[in-house]
């Protein structure tokens, strides 16, 4: 900070806030830059193994357990969560809206990391074999509006994209894509809480099934952290004379 910038601020207290709050702006883009940087990272590494994946762990959890089924589905989950995220991020000026999106990328960018690693630990495959669809490893359980369609890690496959319930499909991403201002907003929170809605339903079923101690741990973290979420999405929602779709 320079004498000049020193006495504008002792002088104008406004003039000290404004520059904190720039600095924010500024940190908070960095990090998108680098969350960005982080996922090409990973994907690269994740492409290249696929080539030639490491032999399973012993003691690992088997392919088809819920512990391996959990790690899949909530890593394809989670990076849907962060896509819209970012995309919000730069559909609106919400300061509320854009703090709430980056904590979910940020939370779950974070979350999905250890998934895969754990997936690389056990030396089993992040795609599931066969034709076995998303959530099978719930046993029944799962489903909602949307648990249909194919199992790829990059989100194609049946019904518009949608693999699991509470994903949402291209064309919605795509429709969020277009919107602005508070209508990007509403209809951000409400994808977000149809996702939440589907998350916590795998979560819970992985604290119930899963028997890696460090997983269920982890998926009872995201339970109590993603209830906790719904309810200030809905808090949100309310303030912008909006309901959730479901």
């Amino acid at each position: 900070m320079t004498d000049t910038a020193d006495a504008a601020e002792a002088a104008d207290p406004a003039v000290g806030a404004e520059r904190r709050k720039t600095a924010r702006v500024r940190w908070a883009a960095g990090a998108a830059v680098a969350l960005a940087l982080l996922f090409a990272g990973a994907a690269a590494v994740a492409s290249a193994r696929e080539d030639g994946p490491a032999p399973r762990a012993a003691g690992a959890p088997a392919p088809d357990s819920a512990d391996a089924g959990f790690a899949r589905d909530m890593a394809v989950h989670h990076q849907q969560a962060v896509e819209m995220s970012f995309i919000v991020r730069d559909r609106t000026k919400d300061e509320d809206v854009r703090r709430l999106a980056y904590d979910i990328a940020n939370t779950q960018a974070n979350q999905r990391g250890m998934l895969l690693g754990w997936l690389d630990l056990w030396g089993l495959p992040k795609i599931a074999g066969g034709d076995e669809p998303p959530m099978a490893w719930m046993g029944g359980s799962g489903g909602g509006r949307h648990a249909h369609g194919g199992h790829h890690p990059d989100g194609d496959g049946d019904g518009d994209g949608v693999l699991m319930a509470g994903m949402a499909s291209r064309a919605e991403l795509e429709r969020l894509a277009r919107l602005d201002g508070e209508e990007a907003e509403v209809f951000y929170l409400q994808l977000m809480t149809d996702h939440h809605k589907g998350g916590v339903a795998m979560a819970e079923a992985c604290a119930s099934r899963c028997t890696v101690p460090v997983e269920q741990r982890l998926a009872r973290g995201m339970v109590e952290g993603q209830q906790s979420e719904l309810g200030l999405m809905r808090d949100m929602l309310t303030e912008r004379k909006a309901r959730p779709r479901s």
